[in-house]
C-alpha cells in the first residue's frame, strides 16, 4: 500500500436488542471479546494499520481492563461513540489525516480475514469508495400495503463491513449535516456526491446480532 491506512471499529453501541449483562462486542469466544477477533485480522496484513475504535464512554474503562486481564495488547486509539453511528465515525475521524485509506468495520463482525482485507484496502486505493456486497442467499418480496410480490433477488446485494475510503472522501462526507437515511458509511459517503464501488464479500462474514450468531461465530473461530 502506498497511502497510509487506518481502521475505524465501531463498537459503540450498547447491545440492548442483543440483551445479555455486557454489550455484545464484549461477549467473550475463546476467553477473548467480539471486539478482539474484528480488530486481529488488522493487525496481520502486510501494511501497518492505526486502529482507533469506537466504544460507548462508559464502557471505555472496561475495554482496558479486558486488555489487559485477557492479555491483549496492541496500539490503538479509544473515542466515545456518539448518538447515532454517523457521530460515533465522525468523532472517529478526528485522528484521520487527509492522505490515505480509512475502512469503517463494525465491532461485531469478527469473522473477517486477513486476505479478504487486504484484497479490500488494494481496491479501495484503486477506486476511492469500496463497499463489500453478497448476494441474498433467501427469496425476497416487495411489501406494499397490506399486500406483497416477489422481486428479483439478483437485482438485490446485502452489504457487509468494512467499507473503505479515500480519506480525503470520507473526510469531505462527515461534514454534511446528520440525515436519518445515512445508514453506513456508503450512504453518508454516495449523498455527498461520490461513486461507490461494488466489492465481493465474504459468506462468512456474519454481523452478530443475535446469540445464534455469537454460537456460530465461536464454531468457525474454534475451528479455525
Amino acid at each position: 500500500m502506498a497511502e497510509k491506512c487506518y481502521a475505524i471499529i465501531v463498537a459503540g453501541g450498547t447491545g440492548s436488542r442483543f440483551g445479555g449483562e455486557i454489550p455484545k462486542q464484549f461477549c467473550l469466544i475463546n476467553d477473548k471479546p467480539v471486539l478482539w477477533y474484528s480488530v486481529k485480522p488488522f493487525l496481520a496484513l502486510t501494511f501497518p494499520v492505526e486502529i482507533i475504535i469506537v466504544l460507548p464512554a462508559q464502557y471505555t474503562e472496561y475495554w482496558q481492563e479486558q486488555c489487559l486481564t485477557k492479555g491483549i495488547n496492541f496500539s490503538h486509539k479509544v473515542v466515545a461513540g456518539g448518538i447515532t453511528r454517523f457521530h460515533s465515525v465522525k468523532n472517529a475521524l478526528r485522528y484521520v489525516e487527509e492522505d490515505g485509506v480509512v475502512a469503517v468495520h463494525d465491532g461485531v463482525r469478527p469473522l473477517i480475514t486477513v486476505p479478504f482485507l487486504e484484497y479490500l484496502y488494494g481496491m479501495a486505493e484503486e477506486k476511492g469508495a469500496v463497499i463489500p456486497v453478497v448476494l441474498p442467499s433467501d427469496s425476497l418480496r416487495r411489501v406494499e400495503n397490506s399486500s406483497s410480490r416477489r422481486v428479483d433477488r439478483s437485482n438485490y446485494r446485502m452489504v457487509q463491513t468494512p467499507q473503505l475510503f479515500s480519506s480525503r472522501i470520507l473526510l469531505d462526507a462527515y461534514e454534511q449535516a446528520y440525515l436519518t437515511d445515512f445508514t453506513d458509511d456508503a450512504t453518508v459517503v454516495q449523498y455527498a456526491g461520490n461513486e461507490i464501488f461494488l466489492a465481493e464479500g465474504l459468506t462468512r462474514n456474519i454481523k452478530i446480532t443475535c446469540k445464534e450468531d455469537l454460537e456460530i461465530a465461536e464454531r468457525v473461530i474454534s475451528a479455525s
